[in-house]
């Protein structure tokens, strides 16, 4: 049984993930900003912690990660407003990290995407070079810090039924769909050969696609 603290935890990938980890036993916090989703949260099994992780400084989220076993970063603005988005999946991405060494826990996972690399090729006039930008910053302060940690990049996610299966280093957008994403972290969290490594998936051509475990190992 680990104890795992996921930022995000009303979006729709954790939700998925929260149910996969408390079947296998895990205790599951789930950070969220909105009272009103915690009925949604805890009907997966998790536990809920309500808190503005956008407002809170690394010492403030240390105490809410402190006691756990790992972290799972899954917050995002959601796109649209470029300065909240610097906000929450740059700046407060990477107090998380600074916070879990504050609070003695190693093992850090960092839900990303596809394109996350230095030449991502976003027009800085694209409304979506804040993300791409924001993303990359939070993904190389991850590779500094001395954590255990694990960048997931997964291509465009769908909606589809999950297939328990992955390629890694797909070409194209790499389409995956959310409940794959979801069991790729849960996967990731116990598979020490993920530590230090970033790993872009989708779900790829069913003909070169492998079992989510052996992708990982």
């Amino acid at each position: 049984m680990s104890r795992i603290i996921v930022f995000g935890g009303h979006g729709r990938i954790a939700l998925l993930l929260a149910p996969l980890l408390v079947a296998r036993g895990d205790e599951v916090t789930a950070v969220i900003r909105n009272p009103q989703h915690i009925a949604d949260v805890e009907a997966t099994g998790a536990r809920t912690l309500v808190a503005d992780i956008e407002s809170l400084d690394a010492a403030g989220i240390a105490d809410l990660i402190r006691e756990h076993d790992a972290v799972v970063w899954s917050a995002g603005a959601g796109g649209g407003d470029p300065q909240r988005t610097y906000a929450v999946d740059r700046d407060a991405a990477i107090r998380s990290m600074d916070a879990a060494q504050l609070a003695g826990v190693r093992r850090y996972v960092m839900v990303s995407w596809i394109g996350s690399t230095a030449d991502h090729g976003v027009p800085e006039n694209d409304s979506f070079f804040a993300y791409a930008d924001a993303k990359w910053a939070a993904d190389e302060y991850l590779r500094s810090t001395d954590l255990d940690g694990t960048i997931l990049g997964p291509g465009t996610l769908t909606f589809d039924d999950p297939t328990g299966r992955i390629v890694i280093d797909p070409e194209g957008r790499g389409e995956v769909s959310r409940a794959d994403v979801a069991a790729v972290i849960a996967a990731t969290l116990v598979e020490p050969s993920t530590f230090g490594r970033t790993i872009r998936f989708g779900n790829g051509p069913a003909d070169t696609a492998v079992p989510i475990a052996e992708a990982l190992s």
